[in-house]
């Protein structure tokens, strides 16, 4: 528990202009990658939240030279100081984080170890370490488990390997791209995860000096090189923010301009969007959001890029409580994130999760041993309640229905929401929302 909690005063649309920085799942890996680099590297349009926070320490504790430039949102990175770290202050700097993971490959080239305390993380379903420990084992890492965690260390130096991922996990291949760019020899990621942050991660890495490139069918090359310098780079948008705030303005009934916003990254999101009676215009600067008239019932299946994101089910399932008729969201990605919506029923809405998932017919993506589905019946009207924070995005997603909803409501633990959401009391100023923060 954060201890910061809101009261809401809903019944008002958000309206207004928001901006949105540069993408969580971008900038704290872009970080890491800072590690590989024997020049400091500049990385522009940095959010500020908890998670770059988290990062940033975790470096510091390595003996990286973090300092903040001259322009809102720039820092400079130095290596040139790494040390290894303690399991203790490891752990006591990741907090609730899953990053120091990705430390792995640039620490063992770097010093030939590396520390990974147990993990944390938002608790919405089993993210697997095995595939990173599998991929750094292909590389040669031995990797050894104790009571405080796991040492992973590389006696004979790191190889190119043939490595298939059982899914097309996003860490997973971040982890083969940060360990494989330094590398002796030629590695084939096969299965790869193509997300746009992921192209902006290997953006970042061909800058530093790497070689790789990106075949048909998830499939990516990476020759190894022996030595990478320091990168300077501006992040791309957080598309998840963006999302968010459109899902805001959908279940508001209200009008939000977000600037930063691109097309091209959201285009399975606007087509969503669209079905679901949303209004959207894109602009050089950003993309304005609305509704286009009465919200309609939609069937979505989450899936990996470029899919219907994960992270973009759950603030849209706030929307479609309003839209007239049954919409169904299949969760393929992770088991437990539909848990949030028990109090979105508190709230008035009408959700019934299937924990087994739901075998529909004409469905895009193949069902999966894991997934869940939520079958949503609206319009039902929203009142308020006093709800408890379980996630980033599960926690935005009851700040908005608190907002559309009738009356006050008391959301709990909200510190968890600035993992992800820079400025966010501020924002929700900006844009019209009444509340006031009371602890």
């Amino acid at each position: 528990m954060t201890g910061e909690v809101l009261a809401i005063r809903g019944g008002r649309p958000l309206t207004g202009r928001v901006e949105v920085k540069g993408a969580k799942n971008l900038v704290t890996k872009a970080m890491v990658a800072a590690l590989l680099g024997e020049t400091a590297s500049t990385l522009r349009d940095v959010p500020d939240i908890s998670d770059v926070q988290v990062v940033r320490s975790l470096l510091e504790v390595h003996g990286v030279r973090v300092e903040d430039g001259e322009e809102e949102g720039t820092i400079h990175l130095d290596p040139s100081g790494a040390v290894a770290a303690h399991f203790e202050e490891i752990d006591a700097h990741a907090g609730a984080s899953r990053i120091p993971i990705l430390f792995c490959g640039p620490l063992l080239h770097l010093l030939g170890e590396a520390l990974i305390p147990d993990l944390g993380g938002c608790r919405i379903g089993d993210r697997p370490i095995n595939f990173h420990m599998d991929a750094l084992r292909a590389f040669g890492a031995v990797v050894d488990k104790s009571y405080e965690g796991i040492r992973i260390t590389a006696p004979n130096g790191l190889h190119g390997a043939n490595i298939e991922l059982p899914y097309p996990s996003v860490g997973a291949t971040e982890q083969v791209l940060l360990t494989a760019v330094r590398a002796k020899g030629v590695t084939e990621l096969r299965n790869a995860a193509i997300e746009p942050e992921i192209m902006d991660l290997i953006a970042v890495l061909q800058k530093m000096g790497a070689i790789i490139s990106y075949e048909p069918n998830r499939v990516i090359f990476i020759e190894g090189v022996d030595s990478l310098r320091g990168y300077d780079h501006r992040a791309i948008f957080d598309r998840n923010e963006a999302a968010s705030w459109a899902c805001a303005a959908l279940a508001t009934d209200g009008d939000i301009f977000v600037g930063g916003a691109r097309q091209q990254e959201m285009l399975t999101f606007l087509n969503v969007f669209r079905k679901a009676g949303g209004w959207f215009d894109v602009r050089e600067d950003g993309i304005q959001f609305r509704r286009g008239g009465a919200l309609k019932p939609v069937v979505v299946e989450t899936d990996v890029h470029p899919g219907f994101m994960t992270d973009w089910q759950q603030p849209l399932i706030v929307a479609l409580t309003q839209a007239e008729g049954e919409s169904t969201v299949h969760e393929t990605v992770y088991e437990n994130r539909l848990g949030f919506t028990e109090a979105l029923n508190l709230m008035g809405a009408d959700i019934v999760v299937h924990r087994d998932g739901i075998d529909a017919p004409g469905r895009r993506v193949p069902r999966r041993a894991l997934e869940q589905a939520a079958v949503i019946n609206g319009p039902t009207p929203l009142h308020g309640a006093d709800v408890v924070v379980p996630d980033l995005r599960g926690g935005y997603s009851y700040v908005i229905a608190a907002l559309a909803a009738e009356g006050e409501s008391v959301v709990r633990n909200v510190g968890i929401i600035r993992r992800g959401y820079e400025k966010f009391f501020a924002k929700l100023d900006q844009l019209g929302a009444d509340f006031d923060v009371i602890g």
